[in-house]
């Protein structure tokens, strides 16, 4: 991994979490507990602050950054970014799954038990309704999920990453 210091500000970690060899955190970034952040992703907190939460799979290729002196990034617990997303200057709250190849801009807020589809481009100042699927470019409201489909694939998805992190450290 590379994990540098830019500004005096320096990335936080939990020593629980895997982190790629390939991936990229710079600058301001807190990581919570039970994280992993796969191949290829950069998480640059050089221009604002990005704070992540427990249980938070970053998946390979995805980019997450913010705006200088504008929006910094916040992502809650028990969140699934999917591979080659960007999460740009936001605040995704617990629960959330954001598909592979999503856009999430500026000032946009992804509220608790929601989805991103895979593809979708959230644009800025979007704010996705809690326990809402939201899908196209640019990304509208789909259709409300049931509570069941939070606890089966949202949390079966965030379950899943921490397992699969599990196997990279034992290989360490």
């Amino acid at each position: 991994m590379l994990k540098k210091s830019i500004n005096g500000k320096s990335p936080q970690i939990q020593d629980d979490c895997f982190i790629a060899e390939n991936a990229t955190i710079v600058g301001e970034v807190v990581i919570g507990s039970h994280c992993s952040v796969w191949f290829n992703a950069v998480l640059r907190g050089d221009v604002n602050s990005i704070t992540i939460g427990n249980y938070v799979n970053i998946q390979d290729g995805a980019v997450v950054h913010c705006t200088y002196q504008k929006t910094e990034t916040i992502i809650g617990n028990n969140v699934s970014i999917g591979h080659n997303a960007i999460v740009h200057g936001c605040i995704i709250e617990d629960n959330v799954l954001v598909g592979m190849g999503a856009i999430i801009m500026d000032n946009c807020r992804v509220e608790k038990n929601s989805i991103i589809a895979a593809g979708a481009v959230v644009t800025q100042n979007t704010v996705v309704p809690s326990g809402s699927i939201f899908a196209g470019v640019p990304a509208k409201f789909v259709k409300e999920i049931k509570a069941s489909d939070f606890d089966s694939e949202i949390e079966r998805i965030s379950k899943n990453y921490v397992m699969y992190s599990q196997w990279y450290k034992d290989e360490e």
